[in-house]
């Protein structure tokens, strides 16, 4: 009853074992749950619309904490540094370059996966509190760049975002960007799951359920701790443009410790309930 598999269910492969939805009781689940979802702009206000969104872009980084906390074992106190970063990155490159918004989202995700992967190449080779001690130190040089990077973020005043725009659709009212933020949060959880049953992501739990015995087994602790860094930061770097692009505007005092503390509590909970 807890995961509604019917009598008679037989697995037999691997690649049957491991797929996302298991049971054609968990596929029409989804299915309804997607329907509710995207007829939610027609039953629901624009206040509760607000917080879906909120809980969409937050709920995208919290799920790239996850793979680096649930599933590597890592632990990150400056998580909200790097979801900062994703914000103004996908800013500044709308600012400076004059890319379309559409493209800055993806392209602020890729750059703040570089800075996680700066970051965790010799957080990589930490565990326990040191790891902690160090992930808070990429916290607070984040944060002193953002105030100090006048050309990146606008100082202490923030920085002005445009609305996300495809062609001649603009999404600047919660009932249309309501959708974008859907789309992204379901690609991004397809991506989630799709890559736990990879090698690698077999390989980052082994990381964390035994780290001498995987290190035993041939895998580079310090490459998939690093990697999970690099991912975590991607998704949190998509996550803050896409609340960028949705506030309208960014400020340096938005993403301080405070914010990490509680984003690592919402992704141990949700470790926790899987």
């Amino acid at each position: 009853m807890a995961d509604l598999a019917p009598a008679g269910d037989y697995r037999s492969s691997y690649r049957e074992d491991m797929t996302i939805f298991p049971t054609r009781n968990s596929r029409l689940a989804v299915l309804a749950g997607l329907i509710l979802l995207c007829a939610s702009p027609l039953l629901l206000g624009r206040y509760e619309l607000g917080i879906l969104i909120n809980i969409g872009t937050l709920g995208i980084a919290a799920l790239g904490l996850n793979i680096l906390v649930g599933f590597t074992g890592q632990i990150s106190i400056g998580h909200a540094a790097f979801f900062g970063f994703g914000a103004f990155a996908s800013a500044w490159l709308h600012e400076r370059w004059h890319i379309p918004v559409a493209l800055c989202i993806p392209l602020a995700g890729i750059m703040t996966a570089f800075v996680g992967l700066i970051f965790g190449a010799p957080a990589g080779r930490l565990k326990g509190l040191y790891l902690a001690i160090a992930t808070l130190a990429a916290q607070f040089i984040l944060e002193d760049f953002f105030a100090r990077a006048q050309w990146f973020t606008g100082g202490v005043a923030g920085r002005i975002t445009e609305p996300f725009s495809l062609g001649s659709w603009v999404a600047d009212r919660e009932e249309s960007y309501f959708y974008v933020v859907l789309a992204y949060v379901v690609v991004m959880y397809l991506g989630a799951a799709n890559l736990i049953r990879t090698r690698d992501g077999r390989a980052l739990v082994a990381v964390r359920d035994h780290y001498l015995s995987a290190e035993v087994m041939g895998i580079n602790l310090a490459y998939y701790r690093t990697l999970s860094f690099g991912i975590a930061s991607l998704y949190a770097g998509i996550g803050g443009a896409l609340y960028a692009h949705y506030l309208l505007f960014v400020s340096v005092e938005a993403f301080n410790i405070l914010f990490s503390i509680h984003s690592s509590g919402w992704s141990s909970s949700a470790a926790s309930a899987a």
